[in-house]
């Protein structure tokens, strides 16, 4: 009997909630989980647990597996890198695969300046190493984000996160030197000229702009509730960064990689910015990610400022460039607009069954879509409690779903670029279904 099946004897027959139990005495509560449902293997865009559950992924493990779980080509990729070395620090005696990516990286990213890259592990550390990038360039101190923005659970972009629970309550104090200023919310009566004053009133009352070494902004905000930064907004806040000397850091961690329908979000604004962060999507399920900016801004730190031990893993840059030639062999941003306009036309038949319940819908920008709940059709009236009944129950149901916003009444859809109709059909049915077992 090979390790594998023994491994596999092991552990038959053990549920979803044994595994559940085990790991809350074994895991700290800090580390918790959406479900109690244990994944035992992947494909594309299904997932079968323990138990031989299957689910419907409209997930993809929060934007990561953008073409789908197990690609081949991708998987591939990784199995021949895996057979020649998984780790020699980038830092150490780098690789030519690394090399190759930050060349192809430097290229697709927007705008004509010219680029260089750095790699990490995370997306928080991503944001992190482009605050010091900021920092050491411009000699300034301040860095101005937004409500509603997430960043990362790091200390440093836990400060520049703009959404106390679950991410900051309990861990402050938190970095100087961060202000915060409202996002454009149409939905929620907040203009763009609304935004632009609260970042007037900063410079005013908070910091000199002349303090202030940068500005960053998610092109659609993640956690935050999918919504979609206005294209006049960024165009502002390029022209307000240039007005004033101030780096423009565009946080494409979750929007990038074809997820919004082109390669990255801020195109659809036709600005480039200064320093980006990327991660998730790139590597459809390996970690790593990066900083990509403007060569002049990207070499301001010393030699050794910037790096990390497994920063540019061998494996995670085989698994970047494959994912990076999937997304044009595929054409997986036709994909994602695809996949919007089938969400659309499903999810407005539900809003006008449900129009007191499903107060907003979100698919202006590719396959990272959302519906905001709400009580008697008022924006002002979140509905946490059913927004969390509706996840709970799509898991029953063999759906695989993801909330978010600052008040806890979203639901977020992130399938994979490549699913099948078939599958998002399926998928919008236990949805529908779930709705009508909670609202009958």
């Amino acid at each position: 009997m090979s390790s594998a099946e023994m491994k596999t004897n092991e552990f038959a027959g053990i549920s979803n909630q044994d595994w559940q139990a085990r790991k809350e005495a074994a895991v700290a509560r800090g580390q918790g989980n959406v479900a109690p449902v244990y994944t035992e293997r992947a494909l594309g865009s299904e997932i079968w647990d323990v138990e031989g559950n299957r689910y419907i992924d409209f997930g993809t493990g929060i934007a990561v597996c953008s073409a789908g779980h197990c690609h081949p080509k991708i998987t591939a990729a990784v199995s021949e890198q895996l057979e020649k070395f998984s780790h020699t620090c980038v830092m150490v005696t780098p690789y030519d695969s690394m090399v190759r990516l930050a060349e192809k990286l430097n290229e697709l990213a927007p705008g004509s300046s010219s680029k260089k890259s750095i790699f990490v592990t995370t997306g928080a550390e991503a944001i992190e190493n482009a605050v010091k990038i900021a920092r050491a360039h411009s000699g300034r101190r301040g860095v101005i984000a937004f409500n509603g923005g997430y960043h990362g659970r790091t200390n440093m972009t836990m400060g520049l996160t703009g959404k106390i629970t679950p991410y900051k309550n309990l861990f402050g104090p938190f970095p100087a030197e961060i202000y915060h200023a409202p996002f454009p919310i149409e939905y929620h009566g907040v203009s763009v000229a609304d935004a632009l004053k609260g970042i007037d009133n900063l410079f005013k009352c908070d910091i000199a702009p002349s303090d202030v070494a940068a500005i960053i902004v998610e092109p659609v905000q993640g956690e935050g509730g999918f919504y979609p930064a206005p294209v006049e907004f960024l165009q502002a806040l390029r022209a307000l960064c240039d007005e004033h000397g101030i780096l423009l850091i565009i946080d494409e961690v979750q929007s990038g990689f074809a997820r919004t329908g082109k390669l990255f979000c801020s195109e659809y604004a036709g600005v480039e910015a200064d320093l980006m962060t990327i991660a998730k999507g790139m590597a459809n399920g390996f970690p790593i990610a990066a900083v990509v900016g403007k060569a002049e801004v990207m070499d301001a730190p010393m030699p050794g400022g910037l790096g990390g031990t497994y920063a540019g893993s061998p494996l995670g840059c085989a698994a970047s460039l494959a994912m990076i030639d999937v997304i044009a062999e595929e054409d997986l941003a036709a994909g994602a607009q695809r996949i919007a306009a089938a969400f659309d036309k499903r999810l407005k038949e539900l809003q006008s069954r449900y129009p007191e319940t499903i107060g907003h819908i979100r698919t202006s920008h590719g396959a990272m879509m959302a519906i905001e709940l709400v009580k008697n059709g008022d924006a002002e009236q979140p509905d946490a409690e059913l927004t969390k009944a509706l996840i709970g129950h799509a898991y029953e149901n063999g759906l695989a779903l993801l909330s978010c916003g600052a008040r806890g009444n979203v639901i977020r859809f992130l399938p994979a670029l490549n699913i099948s109709d078939a599958l998002i059909n399926e998928g919008l049915d236990i949805l529908e279904r779930c709705f009508e077992d909670l609202l009958q």
